[in-house]
């Protein structure tokens, strides 16, 4: 097996360092491409703090990969040596349930005995082996689970699509966000700012709600019309009954969700794709009056992130991104959790 550079931590504390990780050899339906590029995602750091339960180390996270196809096993079709290639959150489904039957194998309920659900990108394998994931020069993986990035999209901006990409395209197309709809993106964070530039080339009209002002030249830059500061006084109460849909971003425990839900029209979404720590609390008559919609939503299929993709190379979207290289990932994660970075941060794992 091939053994490649990785930058991993060790506890909770994530102080990264440089190491070396073996990479399985492609099997006969595997690819193995070499990452050039790993965003770094908020829930990496979740992962590598234990804030999503305990975590086993050493660990090298890593969900936003793109590279360049160097192997394919003998029974590949879906692509060659020299392609573009992404892979997001999830690299393994049953592909026998109703769900991945269906491309959406974010939602696999498994096989009787057999594997429970999709396989995270870094974790266990199927036999509970550790797999690391992209702050790596190198990743085996099935080639139903990798997309094909491509050319219109500037390489080094395209592996946070595969996360951040994916998890605000998907609810904005589920609700058809587009020509006479409202649509309000609350954050201007990671996952905001492609929400922005995502919901304006499908034909909406877009506003941004974020806490202040400090991004609202951005945001007209990514296609919002409007922008509102929930800081200022009576923001929300003024903009009651304006919204079709609204796509929250937002993480924060505190955030008025109940004031959120009143600025949408009558049968009206608010979707929510951030992940508070803490129970939120939203007051049940703000959807009972004008019969209005609360939803949730994850990431999306295979099929859906390809298409995603396509879209974002017909419009000319991706992300802002700050290059950073392996030795500056410990900063990065504390500027994330600060609100510092516009918008993520991509490792050039060129630099290990």
């Amino acid at each position: 097996m091939p053994q490649v550079l990785a930058y991993a931590c060790d506890d909770e504390t994530s102080q990264f360092h440089k190491t070396t990780v073996e990479i399985r050899e492609p099997g006969p339906k595997e690819i193995y491409f070499d990452i050039k590029y790993a965003g770094i995602c908020h829930s990496d750091i979740h992962t590598a703090r234990g804030e999503w339960g305990p975590a086993k180390y050493p660990l090298v996270p890593g969900h936003e990969i793109a590279g360049i196809v160097a192997a394919v096993g003998s029974e590949v079709t879906k692509f060659k040596v020299g392609d573009k290639v992404g892979v997001g959150c999830m690299v393994n489904a049953c592909g026998e349930c109703d769900f991945c039957k269906a491309g959406e194998e974010q939602f696999c309920q498994g096989t009787p005995g057999g594997l429970r659900g999709t396989l995270w990108t870094y974790g266990d394998d199927a036999d509970g082996n550790p797999t690391s994931g992209g702050y790596a020069q190198g990743f085996t993986v099935s080639e139903d689970f990798a997309c094909h990035i491509p050319d219109e999209i500037p390489f080094e901006t395209a592996a946070p699509l595969l996360c951040a990409g994916i998890t605000t395209y998907s609810p904005l197309a589920r609700f058809k966000a587009g020509p006479g709809k409202k649509v309000a993106i609350v954050g201007m964070g990671g996952l905001g700012h492609m929400g922005v530039q995502i919901a304006a080339a499908m034909g909406a009209d877009v506003s941004v709600i974020s806490h202040g002002r400090s991004k609202e030249e951005d945001a007209r830059k990514f296609g919002a019309t409007a922008f509102y500061a929930t800081s200022e006084e009576g923001t929300l109460e003024s903009l009651a009954n304006t919204f079709d849909l609204i796509l929250c971003t937002v993480s924060a425990d505190d955030l008025d969700y109940t004031g959120l839900i009143n600025t949408l029209r009558p049968y009206g979404v608010f979707v929510d794709v951030g992940l508070p720590e803490a129970p939120s609390t939203i007051h049940l008559a703000s959807l009972v009056i004008g019969s209005k919609t609360l939803a949730g939503s994850q990431i999306g299929g295979i099929r859906e992130t390809q298409e995603m993709l396509n879209f974002c190379a017909e419009h000319g979207i991706h992300p802002q991104i700050e290059m950073i290289s392996g030795e500056d990932i410990t900063e990065a994660y504390n500027n994330v959790v600060a609100s510092k970075v516009r918008y993520r941060y991509v490792i050039d794992t060129s630099t290990f």
